[in-house]
C-alpha cells in the first residue's frame, strides 16, 4: 500500500469536520433520551446513563488503543499499536494508508471524528441490553466491545484491512456501525 504525503491543513475542510464531529456526538445523548422514553418508569435514568457513559467509555478506549488498532498499520485483521495512547496524533495532517490524495485536516480532528462513531455505536448497543443488564456490567462490556469488535471492524473497512484492500467503499459506516 502507498502512503500519500501529508498536505497543508485546509480551514474549510477542518471546519466541516469539526461540525460533523459535533453533530455525530450530539446523537448520543439524543439516543439516550429516545431510549429512556421507551422503557418502564423505573429504568429511564439507567437507560440514559448507559448512553452518556458510552461517551466516556468510548472516548477513553478509543484514545488508549482503539484508534491505533483501527488506523495504524495495514494488517488484514487488525492494525498496529503505533497510535496507542494517542502517540503521534497531532495537529499535523496524517498520511492516508492506501490513498494518493493527502488528508487536509489535522490528525487530531480525524481522531475525534472517528471517536464519535465508536461512541454512538456503543450507545446503540445499549438499546439491546436496556432493562436486561446492570450499569456496571454494561461499562465493562462497552469497554471490551469497543476495542475487540468496533476497532477491528473499523480497521477492516476504513483503516487498510481486508475489506478496504478489496475495494469496499464504506462512506456511511455501515460495516463498523451497522454490522456491529
Amino acid at each position: 500500500t502507498l502512503l500519500a504525503q501529508a498536505a497543508e491543513i485546509d480551514t474549510g475542510d477542518t471546519a466541516w469536520m469539526l461540525t460533523a464531529t459535533a453533530l455525530v456526538l450530539m446523537m448520543t445523548p439524543a439516543l439516550g433520551l429516545f431510549y429512556a422514553g421507551l422503557v418502564r418508569a423505573k429504568n429511564p435514568l439507567n437507560t440514559f446513563m448507559m448512553c452518556v457513559a458510552a461517551i466516556a467509555i468510548g472516548t477513553v478506549t478509543w484514545a488508549v488503543v482503539g484508534y491505533s488498532l483501527a488506523f495504524d498499520g495495514t494488517g488484514d485483521l487488525v492494525g498496529g499499536l503505533g497510535y496507542a495512547f494517542m502517540n503521534d496524533v497531532t495537529n499535523e495532517p496524517r498520511a492516508i494508508v492506501g490513498g494518493t490524495d493527502p488528508q487536509t485536516i489535522p490528525h487530531l480532528v480525524f481522531f475525534a471524528f472517528q471517536a464519535t462513531f465508536c461512541i454512538i455505536t456503543v450507545a446503540l448497543i445499549s438499546g439491546a441490553v436496556v432493562e436486561r443488564m446492570r450499569f456496571s456490567a454494561f461499562l465493562v462490556f462497552a469497554a471490551l466491545w469497543s476495542v475487540l469488535v468496533y476497532a477491528v471492524l473499523a480497521h477492516w473497512s476504513f483503516g487498510g484491512g481486508w475489506l478496504f484492500e478489496r475495494g469496499t467503499l464504506d462512506f456511511a459506516g455501515g460495516v463498523p456501525v451497522e454490522m456491529a
